[in-house]
């Protein structure tokens, strides 16, 4: 469906050759200071045409809130925004009154509906994720007020280009000694996410925020590009200041949310949160994540193999994951196919697309993240006010009931 959330609802709309594109959010709490600029800033960093690594189509983005804001502060009651569609061609999508794009969505959404938009992929086009990544900033900046909470994603690879600490390299090891191997992350990694800013990510066109990396992307890409083919990648993502406590268990899981919103992202194949995959070969004695003290006096861990999450439930560690996007389906390079009816023909797509998405991709990620995160939040929150009208439990072993904060302790730091 075309909705998102729980408490926090967003419901996007919108083709990408029609008129506009744009979100109606319901659940924004009252009272939050916005302006259009705070949901313009990451709009523009999703909008194309902004290097020759994008597709060149000139949309500016340009985002116009309709309702639920007076004086700059949210009402409490419904947002809704557009962002109209400028520089439309459908004409360049002629032949797919034809043939259905080789792994685009042409032919699933005729067979779902029956019917299908004429041009641009319709609703399956990354042009839908205008609203993803407005309503998203709106939850962004509420988690940043409200909680101190930081979301930054970054490119972390492109092909078979990839930052060189994404993982320590697998150990060449006999099989009877299978157990040696390193960690499930290098410490530059580790390091990585607790350091990484969106200023030094925007520092790079591709958003990898490692100069020589980023170079060799760029070569890749444009290779591509000049191809007329395309290339995939993985865009990495940090969620710092979340507190413990989020996260429905059984089936609604914060991870199982967080995939959920990621692999809802057009072009996403693939997502692993925490050590992931390269967890799966180190053993539970290396990977546990250890209990400590925190300076505060909370249980904090000592290492954070677990992404922040156990459970299903965030831990108040940062919560770390990776996005897999496959390299876009239209291309411009001839391409043996089959048309509706079966007949065999060469399919060579015309129209304006992106040789690789990764780079336009980081703020719909940390914009779906945002907007995970914010609806868990009210919905832990409805929980704790329901239960703060009860009476203490004293009919429980202390052992089973969490002790009551000192004054001031566990208040968010400004």
């Amino acid at each position: 469906m075309s909705t998102f959330g729980t408490l926090f609802r967003v419901t996007t709309y919108g083709e990408s050759h029609c008129a506009s594109v744009g979100a109606i959010i319901d659940g924004c709490p009252p009272g939050l200071p916005l302006v259009a600029q705070d949901v313009q800033t990451q709009l523009s960093r999703r909008r194309p045409g902004q290097s020759n690594l994008t597709t060149p189509r000139d949309e500016k983005d340009l985002v116009h809130l309709q309702s639920g804001i007076e004086h700059g502060v949210t009402l409490g009651t419904p947002i809704g925004l557009l962002v109209r569609n400028e520089d439309q061609r459908p004409k360049d999508y002629s032949e797919t009154d034809l043939y259905p794009r080789p792994s685009h969505a042409d032919w699933t959404y005729l067979e779902k509906y029956g019917v299908k938009a004429s041009s641009g992929g319709g609703r399956s086009s990354a042009r839908e994720t205008i609203g993803r990544v407005a309503a998203g900033a709106i939850a962004e900046k509420y988690l940043k007020m409200a909680y101190g909470i930081e979301i930054v994603a970054f490119v972390s690879s492109v092909g078979k280009v990839s930052l060189p600490s994404v993982a320590s390299p697998p150990s060449q090891v006999p099989d009877d000694e299978d157990d040696v191997v390193e960690d499930a992350l290098s410490p530059e990694f580790v390091e990585l996410l607790r350091t990484v800013t969106r200023e030094k990510v925007d520092a790079q066109p591709t958003r990898c925020p490692h100069a020589e990396t980023s170079e060799r992307m760029i070569k890749r890409i444009l290779r591509a590009k000049d191809a007329n083919d395309s290339i995939g990648g993985t865009v990495t993502c940090v969620i710092r200041g979340v507190p413990a406590g989020l996260g429905e268990p059984v089936f609604d899981k914060l991870e199982a949310k967080l995939g959920h919103a990621m692999l809802s992202i057009p072009a996403t194949k693939a997502f692993e949160i925490g050590s992931g995959f390269r967890g799966t070969q180190v053993p539970g004695s290396r990977h546990n994540d250890a209990f400590v003290r925190r300076a505060d006096g909370g249980l904090g861990t000592r290492t954070n193999w677990s992404g922040g999450v156990q459970g299903g439930i965030s831990n108040g560690e940062d919560i770390y994951f990776r996005v897999g996007f496959k390299s876009p389906a239209t291309i411009t390079q001839p391409q043996e196919t089959a048309q509706y009816d079966g007949t065999p023909g060469v399919l060579a797509a015309r129209g304006r697309h992106d040789p690789c998405v990764v780079p336009r991709a980081v703020p719909i990620v940390e914009a779906m993240a945002a907007l995970v995160i914010m609806d868990q939040v009210l919905i832990q929150n409805a929980r704790k006010t329901a239960s703060s009208l009860l009476p203490p439990i004293t009919t429980l072993p202390p052992t089973m009931v969490k002790p009551p904060k000192a004054e001031g302790e566990g208040e968010k730091k400004q």
